[in-house]
């Protein structure tokens, strides 16, 4: 039986979902025993307390912290360590020097960082001298640990063109999400939905701006998130008159809830790996419109053209008025509940992981 050790150093996001998830599902596994060091999560936590240990490293500079961490994680004895956030990336390679594998999953960039750079385009405007330095650091974390997961095959090419990451120690498993039964639209699409911090990388003020010329007299914007740009956004929605359809929901724990009371899911940002709420979606049998960044078309199945460019306001509206007059949106969200199965459920996580645990762990024997 391989021993996992899993380790965070946040309470929220989508890190901490995809832990969770994973851990459950490995638990039920004959094949390993699992432990989940960190905060206590915010969602989904009593899938994990039987097996959690609270640790706390509150800042990468505390180093107390983090000896701390390492030191409850080294008495546990685990085969695998699998760090699933940055912070963590930094406690977890002070581990990799005995027999214990090292495992870090990248599941994304520092906000500065554009789509154009991520993907590396000749020219493209370079992130902050800040952002360098902590990619800088990345880079050297996944010099030290054994394997690095990418969620997304896009991520996998940056690492290996920006942070000249061995392809070697780099391994693609899909983000999973909890898959349910599956609500496709009956009925042309009028009920929108955007999930994300509300941030300017996540898009939302080009939605609005989209939504103006686009949007049926009939149709509602459900705004699920919270974050700087909800002022503004508020603001924005006020002076156009669409307060009565817009609404503002803030941070909520029940997403996959609220996907199912809608009819489509609209994600306009202009930088992504592989978000978990466009699976979530999928699941739930949901038609999606996301821009072309980072995973997103290969997560629908579509070729990129087939998503508008990130911040192009006319090409996004030109989208929304065809997911408005599609007669028969269920059969896209049909379809997509299909691929959402075949990929990103957590039995599938869970196997994809526990064989790369298997092979890193049969390979130090």
């Amino acid at each position: 039986m391989t021993r996992i050790a899993y380790l965070l150093t946040q309470d929220s996001g989508g890190p901490v979902d995809v832990t969770v998830r994973l851990a459950a599902a490995l638990a039920k596994s004959d094949d390993a025993e699992v432990r989940v060091f960190g905060p206590r999560p915010r969602r989904g936590a009593e899938l994990v307390d039987p097996y959690f240990e609270e640790i706390l490293v509150p800042s990468k500079g505390d180093m107390r912290a983090a000896r701390q961490a390492r030191a409850a994680i080294r008495a546990w004895r685990p085969d695998v360590v699998h760090a699933q956030d940055r912070r963590s990336g930094l406690v977890s390679a002070g581990l990799a020097t005995g027999g214990t594998k090292i495992v870090h999953t990248y599941h994304g960039v520092p906000d500065d960082v554009d789509e154009a750079w991520f993907r590396c385009v000749r020219g493209s405007m370079p992130p902050s001298p800040y952002t360098r330095a902590v990619l800088a650091g990345d880079a050297a974390v996944a010099r030290v640990v054994h394997r690095t997961v990418v969620p997304a095959r896009e991520m996998g090419r940056f690492l290996r063109e920006r942070l000249y990451v061995p392809p070697h120690r780099m391994t693609h498993i899909d983000n999973c999400v909890d898959v349910g039964e599956a609500h496709p639209p009956t009925a042309p699409v009028r009920k929108l939905a955007f999930v994300g911090l509300l941030v300017e990388r996540k898009g939302l003020l080009n939605l609005l701006d989209a939504l103006e010329t686009t949007m049926p007299a009939d149709a509602t914007l459900t705004v699920v998130g919270d974050g700087p740009q909800r002022t503004q956004a508020e603001g924005r929605v006020t002076r156009r008159g669409l307060q009565d359809r817009v609404r503002f929901l803030g941070f909520r724990t029940d997403v996959p809830d609220l996907l199912r009371e809608h009819d489509a899911l609209v994600l306009p940002s202009t930088m992504e790996q592989q978000p978990l709420v466009v699976a979530e979606a999928m699941a739930a049998g949901k038609p999606v419109l996301a821009t072309d960044t980072g995973g997103v078309a290969d997560m629908l199945g579509v070729p990129a053209d087939d998503c508008p460019r990130a911040g192009d306001v006319a090409a996004l509206a030109a989208k929304l008025a065809a997911l408005f007059a599609d007669p028969e949106p269920g059969r896209t969200g049909q379809a997509l509940a299909m691929r959402a199965r075949e990929r990103f459920t957590p039995e599938v996580c869970a196997r994809r992981h526990l064989e790369l645990y298997r092979k890193l762990t049969s390979s130090a024997r």
